[in-house]
């Protein structure tokens, strides 16, 4: 998912020269931008849901930047604001961060490091609100079949022109692509939505209990059938029938159902009355249906009769893009079972997570959701995946942010740390216990043995 053509970064800087430099930036970058002088005119431009990302400056005439955060958080909590701080003003980026600035930037700065940093913040911003308008209308087949990609859009105007068309379909995708989601979206947009679904998984239905399965029985039928049982074709009358993995079905029980396609009709088991197909059939497969067919392995008469129209579903891989709102949308689902509060993901998790393969598709990344909530849950501040550092913390990124600013005022000292602590402010011995809980050693800066840290 690319951040929306309608999404702006606002700026809110009061040097006319430096406003139009960031702008310019900006929109070289390819990011929308609109650039006001003062926090007060900010406040009567940003509404709640504004696809936007707040840039401001900490020093600012009248409202301050921290008093703007403030202010823009009480209005949206979830809008996304990044501080620009003073160089190796720590104390102000702190308490930026702890009144929920999404990220803050320190003078002097790259443009392409603003950029980089403004389109993290308006891709979460972006997920996070069509993620919103997902949960809020849960019946739009845009909640069901999720994405902005082409491949996505496509498949949903098929389903679309399909769901009131009787004919059979056979749905082709990966393992995890969400076939019984589309087969679900054909039901549920036509007139056999006021009748049952039914999803039966072939492979996992043992030979012997296919056909009571799937046709039912009568009372006496045979060893154990006590009482009269209605089959998945009767039950799904006037619905939709749905067979995934229908490529693991026996040869001796893809005859019978090819029977019944053809005949449109069915027998319970120990009755001789014939009963009406009334019922639509979607079949699922994971593999090449047709090639499996011309190999022998897969009746061609049952092949064609399923296929009278085909499906592909895109692997996740192929659609990249739609990964951010996904994943929102799946933390969205796991955090109100967990009753966990709603929350944006941060722009860099996101973008981490477009550049893996994902050979599970949507299920495995909704599982990396659910890890995600549970990472929440048990205290810890991102759920990482498998073979994945998490991000880091509010109180690790902080640390970094310091340890950073330490480093390169012990470097333009010479190594003296005298010098280095009258710079940033502070005290020698400060100085010297920050040193030692961030780890700033010998390896990092060539002391003045003269004023060492030793």
């Amino acid at each position: 998912m690319s951040v929306t053509p309608d999404s702006r970064v606002l700026i809110v800087e009061d040097d006319p020269e430096v406003r139009h430099g960031i702008a310019h930036a900006l929109d070289l970058a390819g990011l929308g931008v609109l650039a006001v002088p003062s926090a007060e005119e900010a406040l009567r431009v940003v509404e709640p849901g504004m696809r936007a990302v707040v840039v401001t400056d900490v020093r600012l005439p009248g409202i301050d930047g921290l008093q703007l955060l403030t202010r823009l958080k009480t209005l949206d909590a979830a809008l996304p604001v990044i501080v620009i701080t003073g160089h190796g003003d720590v104390q102000t980026a702190v308490e930026a961060m702890r009144a929920g600035a999404a990220d803050f930037i320190e003078k002097p700065f790259s443009s392409e490091r603003l950029a980089q940093i403004a389109r993290q913040a308006l891709l979460t911003r972006c997920a996070y609100l069509d993620a919103l308008q997902l949960d809020d209308a849960p019946q739009r087949i845009e909640a069901r079949i999720v994405g902005r990609s082409r491949p996505i859009a496509d498949l949903r105007h098929k389903l679309l022109a399909l769901a009131e068309v009787d004919a059979n379909v056979l749905i082709f995708g990966e393992t995890g692509t969400g076939k019984e989601s589309a087969a679900r979206s054909l039901h549920a947009f036509g007139s056999r939505a006021r009748h049952e679904f039914v999803a039966l998984n072939c492979a996992g239905l043992p030979e012997s209990l296919f056909d009571s399965e799937i046709f039912g029985h009568e009372a006496g039928a045979f060893t154990g059938a006590s009482s009269r049982r209605i089959g998945k074709i009767e039950f799904a009358a006037g619905g939709t029938l749905f067979l995934d993995e229908i490529e693991t079905m026996p040869m001796l029980l893809q005859a019978k159902l090819l029977r019944v396609l053809q005949e449109r009709s069915f027998e319970r088991l120990g009755s001789n009355q014939s009963r009406p197909m009334q019922c639509r059939i979607v079949a699922g497969t994971k593999v090449d249906l047709r090639k499996l067919s011309t190999q022998g392995a897969f009746r061609e008469d049952l092949y064609y009769r399923l296929a009278v129209v085909e499906l592909r579903l895109p692997p996740l891989r192929e659609r990249l893009e739609d990964v951010p709102l996904l994943f929102q949308k799946f933390v969205f689902d796991a955090a109100k079972s967990a009753g966990v509060p709603l929350r944006p993901i941060p722009g860099a998790y996101l973008l981490d997570l477009m550049t893996r393969e994902w050979p599970g598709n949507v299920r495995e990344l909704r599982n990396a959701a659910e890890r995600f909530v549970l990472g929440m849950l048990s205290g810890e501040e991102l759920g990482g995946a498998p073979g994945r550092e998490p991000p880091l913390s509010f109180e690790q990124r902080v640390n970094a942010f310091e340890r950073h600013l330490i480093v390169q005022a012990l470097q333009r000292a010479g190594g003296r740390i005298s010098v280095a602590a009258a710079e940033m402010g502070m005290a020698r011995k400060t100085l010297y216990d920050k040193m030692r809980k961030l780890g700033v050693t010998r390896s990092d800066v060539a002391f003045d043995d003269a004023d060492s840290a030793a």
